[in-house]
């Protein structure tokens, strides 16, 4: 994929995989399929209403104040961790153990417009490895690092730009499951993000327990202070496709490397605008990429599924936006990955992989409610 935004770094892909990235377009958790399960104990702390109160509550969201999304998000757990801890946390051989989340499948038989009849859901496309070393428009898709109950984890994000400080964005894009346990789960633990892991290819081959910290992550570690997800699925999300996974995204703050004053975007030489109300009829050849890790794949290389169809829509539930499928073999690890397309000539995330099965992916349409969450994080600190 060509290089993003502005900065010659790095991005998702290089020139000869077509004008536009492509992201890991995976299942409903693109993580990886054998790993931790991102499901957190009952009893997590939830929102200041009845669980019979729960549509009415949700049907609110929409006229949220950023003071109101801050409110919630303190009272749902998700304060920051103490930032040295987390830098601490991970050192090679826990980055290495990191297994790709189980990647839910997606229920066709749950699908309603159009039904699981009419839908004509993708053809298989074979994912392809990044070739090394990693192009500098690739450095804005990188791993997603998690501690859960179940154990270490890992899901694919991509450097997006932050409006509010142009240049200079510290914020990564992910599915809501690659950092929450959804229904009845809470916040995972120890986020942090690698961007361009493994761009020389020094950990390829069966080579990664004696490649060197610098290969494995060439421009560092960036340990999370903050993220949101929208309330929907924290309190419907499920490891199976349903409507929850309409609204399975995340926006992450992470904060640089110990030492460094530089934002992650000068760091990796760009970023990507986000497509908010993208149209599947506007989009043109989609890309996905990410790094996947249950069979075939290692969770060691960067993969990406490029599309010639636009992506196919279908929906859980009709009152929301829908979700995009295209086709694409990645598997667990690869969810979270950005999903790119160009618009006006730039190369714009327009989605992320949240479900799928062996021949296709999908990831929500980024509407209202994602532009005003992500409006709502923009004013956290």
């Amino acid at each position: 994929m060509s290089a993003p935004h502005h900065r010659p770094p790095h991005r998702a892909r290089t020139a000869a995989a077509a004008a536009l990235v492509t992201v890991l377009a995976l299942t409903t958790a693109a993580c990886q399929g054998q790993s931790p399960h991102p499901v957190p104990p009952a009893g997590s702390s939830l929102p200041p209403v009845e669980l019979s109160d729960i549509q009415d509550f949700i049907a609110k969201v929409p006229s949220w104040k950023a003071d109101d999304w801050s409110k919630w998000a303190a009272k749902n757990g998700f304060t920051p961790e103490d930032i040295e801890a987390v830098r601490n946390f991970w050192d090679h051989k826990k980055v290495d153990d990191a297994k790709g989340i189980d990647t839910p499948t997606a229920d066709t038989s749950k699908v309603r417009t159009p039904t699981a009849k009419e839908v004509v859901f993708p053809s298989l496309i074979r994912a392809r490895p990044q070739a090394h070393p990693y192009d500098p428009g690739t450095a804005v898709v990188g791993k997603m690092l998690v501690e859960t109950d179940e154990g270490l984890g890992h899901c694919s994000g991509t450097v997006v730009s932050d409006p509010s400080n142009p240049g200079k964005s510290n914020l990564v894009w992910t599915a809501a499951h690659c950092v929450h346990g959804g229904k009845d789960g809470k916040p995972f633990r120890n986020l942090a993000f690698i961007p361009a892991y493994n761009r020389s290819g020094a950990l390829s081959n069966g080579r990664k327990q004696t490649a060197p910290d610098a290969d494995r992550a060439p421009l560092g570690i960036w340990v999370s202070n903050n993220f949101y997800v929208m309330p929907q699925w924290t309190k419907e999300g499920l490891h199976y496709g349903n409507p929850a996974s309409q609204f399975d995204f995340a926006v992450v703050r992470v904060v640089p490397p110990k030492g460094s004053t530089r934002s992650l975007e000068e760091t990796v030489g760009g970023s990507v605008p986000v497509w908010f109300g993208a149209q599947p009829e506007d989009i043109a050849s989609p890309s996905a990429y990410g790094y996947p890790a249950a069979t075939p794949f290692d969770g060691v290389e960067l993969e990406h599924c490029d599309s010639a169809p636009k992506p196919t829509p279908f929906v859980f539930d009709r009152s929301r936006p829908p979700m995009l499928s295209i086709g694409c073999n990645m598997t667990g690890g690869s969810s979270g990955g950005g999903w790119f397309t160009r618009k006006d000539g730039k190369i714009v995330l327009f989605s992320n992989t949240s479900i799928g099965n062996d021949i296709w992916l999908a990831g929500p349409n980024l509407g209202p409610d994602a532009k005003r969450m992500f409006d709502a994080f923009q004013q956290t600190r």
